[in-house]
């Protein structure tokens, strides 16, 4: 199914207990105002991630619409989701910047991944949803999305907060409160609420004074905070400024580990929008991790930012429990008639730095901490060296950029060589340990069968407990609670 959705009800909110599947839709009027919530979810991330890979936002916006559009046609709307742009690759391509590669080599490196994540996904769909789970169990996939994020640390440090630290402090706690402070739909976009704080507090203050920033001798340099030259000059309708990809085989190796985050993301998701709509999409996972590399493809061919499934929109949705596939045709196409707009991304382009070292400290952070999230989830214990001794390896390689060289031209290190120890370490000493190390792997608390899906067996998780075992849900998770204002 891609289009003719069916009318949900008298097409009015669904009743008590009810949603809006996936192939029905409410009136018009209704299922545009859901498409434009959807918009909003997803724009923050959208146009904060381009901004942060030195990438075109505005057309990062446009091509998310088209990505959407093309995931929606690959996977027979079974799967409603909105693609936005991937903070995955966000440490790989500061890698490749820091190796002097520009814009072209950036898209250019991100189209290979997408290409790879593509193939991935047929092979997914071929041998079964099992082969992801034996090749990257939850202590692998933890490891690399933890020192994907943490390796951004000197980039927030170094590169975006010493703009001006006081503005970039400001809206850094600006996001924590909001985060804390409000609720719901609110709550959800802080990053977008901290980001429009902290550019409106720079116009303030560069009414008052400018900025200064200070090199490492303690040199200072005044400068403005916020440039809009750009704003008065871009023109009000037209398509945004493309870029043709190139390539290189260091600068593919860079950010290619984001593809094995980028797995268990679409993975991730895919579940939960089955747990939400009570269907088994299990068998069109390969066709969602193949529509995401397709996309990115698309996207990056032309200078977009890569892509990937919004859990902000799959929040949409929890919320409203109107699964229509009809109200993301509408985002997307919402987003596709914003990126036509260069005077709106001349204005967002005009962020200034200090407002996202602000932000920046947090999505950084976050990310990093979305695999120790991974390993609290799935109980991985760290007592067992076949986890702990590989994966530790890996990590600090990951974070501290430690490069293996093999000439004068190429070298290889931080991310992708931290990924290649964690993935490849982890199933080397699973080989090698003693046998009763790797039996406690399907030993760990809480799981019938062990780790049961994360090796690839059939194991689930006890919510119950067992006599010998509490085991249930841990109840520090504050995504299984319901928050009512």
């Amino acid at each position: 199914m891609a289009f003719g959705w069916k009318l949900h009800g008298d097409g009015k909110a669904p009743a008590l207990g009810e949603a809006v599947a996936p192939d029905e839709r409410l009136s018009w009027p209704l299922t545009v105002g859901i498409g434009a919530q959807h918009v909003v979810a997803m724009f923050g991330a959208t146009f904060v991630f381009p901004l942060i890979m030195g990438l075109d936002a505005n057309l990062a916006i446009m091509m998310s619409g088209i990505a959407t559009i093309i995931f929606l046609l690959i996977v027979q709307g079974k799967v409603p989701s909105y693609l936005g742009t991937s903070a995955a690759f966000v440490g790989g391509v500061a890698a490749v910047r820091a190796q002097g590669g520009d814009s072209s080599d950036v898209v250019g490196a991100i189209l290979v991944s997408g290409i790879v994540l593509a193939l991935i996904g047929l092979l997914i769909q071929r041998a079964g949803v099992a082969v992801v789970n034996k090749v990257l169990p939850p202590a692998v996939t933890g490891a690399v999305v933890l020192l994907i994020g943490f390796n951004l640390a000197p980039v927030a440090a170094g590169l975006y907060w010493p703009a001006d630290q006081w503005v970039a402090l400001a809206t850094m706690a600006f996001v924590i409160v909001v985060s804390l402070a409000l609720r719901g739909f609110w709550a959800r976009i802080s990053i977008l609420l901290g980001l429009v704080f902290g550019y409106l507090l720079s116009l303030l203050l560069d009414t008052f004074s400018q900025a200064v920033t200070y090199d490492d001798a303690g040199v200072g340099t005044a400068h403005d905070r916020v440039d809009l030259s750009g704003i008065g000059e871009a023109r009000w309708f037209g398509l945004p400024e493309l870029t043709a990809p190139s390539f290189s085989v260091n600068f593919a190796l860079l950010v290619l580990p984001a593809v094995i985050a980028l797995v268990a993301e679409n993975a991730g998701h895919v579940k939960a929008v089955g747990e939400m709509t009570k269907r088994d999409l299990d068998p069109v996972l390969g066709r969602a991790v193949f529509a995401d590399g397709a996309a990115t493809v698309v996207a990056t061919s032309v200078g977009g930012s890569p892509t990937t499934t919004y859990a902000e929109n799959i929040g949409v949705m929890a919320a409203t429990r109107v699964y229509s596939t009809a109200a993301y045709y509408v985002a997307a196409l919402v987003a596709i008639l914003l990126g036509l707009v260069p005077k709106f991304g001349a204005l967002v382009n005009a962020t200034p730095a200090a407002v996202l070292g602000g932000i920046t400290v947090v999505l950084y952070g976050m990310i990093g901490l979305l695999g120790a999230k991974i390993w609290k989830e799935n109980r991985v214990d760290f007592a067992n060296p076949i986890n702990l001794v590989p994966l530790a390896a890996g990590i600090i390689i990951g974070i501290g950029d430690v490069q293996l060289r093999f000439s004068a031209d190429y070298s290889i290190g931080g991310i992708a060589l931290g990924t290649i120890v964690a993935v490849v370490g982890w199933h080397v000493a699973r080989l090698l340990a003693p046998a009763e190390m790797r039996e406690a792997l399907y030993r760990e608390g809480g799981f019938a069968d062990g780790t049961g899906p994360a090796l690839g067996s059939s194991g689930s998780h006890s919510t119950e407990g067992r006599a010998n075992d509490p085991g249930g849900a841990d109840p520090s998770d504050v995504d299984r609670i319901n928050r009512t204002r």
